[in-house]
């Protein structure tokens, strides 16, 4: 039998370490934010952020591949019609690890998980390419004045033309 090589599983097998990282899944969709041990923490962030962004596109198909891994439907309700909407900016990033300090007992790193549900602000790449239009209307517009001032000039040499053509 192989030997797992990814490390030690959070309290037991494989199977144990899966069940317990979609139940905390579904209670940081159901309360935003959830205060565990660190390494619960970072262990559950790549597995919610797969989920948002199946809530992301929002289709049958995505809905039953979350409701395979989240059990209760009305959690799931919850990130398809609240959650996927306040993220549908962002291109990632929609969980946060804030470390709290040590846990009274046994001294454990403790750590809040949290869904970062505040608007996305545009990157300096977008501002970019939005700033490269505005140049290009910029250098349209003196030729456009410079094509206006040709032609106010040399109506009456284009319409002498004109009418000799006509004969």
């Amino acid at each position: 039998m192989p030997k797992p090589n990814k490390g030690p599983r959070l309290g037991g097998g494989p199977a144990h370490e899966r069940l317990m990282l979609n139940q905390m899944a579904a209670q940081l969709f159901e309360h935003k934010r959830i205060q565990t041990t660190e390494t619960k923490a970072k262990r559950l962030q790549p597995v919610a952020e797969r989920l948002v962004t199946f809530a992301k596109r929002g289709d049958l198909a995505a809905r039953r591949r979350v409701m395979r891994q989240i059990l209760d439907k009305s959690v799931v309700h919850e990130l398809f019609t609240e959650i996927a909407p306040l993220v549908e900016n962002r291109e990632g990033g929609y969980t946060r690890i804030i470390k709290t300090g040590f846990r009274k007992g046994d001294n454990a790193p403790l750590a809040v998980i949290e869904l970062v549900l505040e608007p996305v602000a545009p990157k300096a790449k977008a501002k970019k390419a939005a700033a490269a239009p505005k140049a290009e209307e910029v250098v349209e517009a003196p030729a456009e004045e410079t094509v206006v001032e040709e032609a106010a000039e040399a109506p009456a040499e284009t319409e002498a033309p004109a009418e000799e053509k006509a004969e």
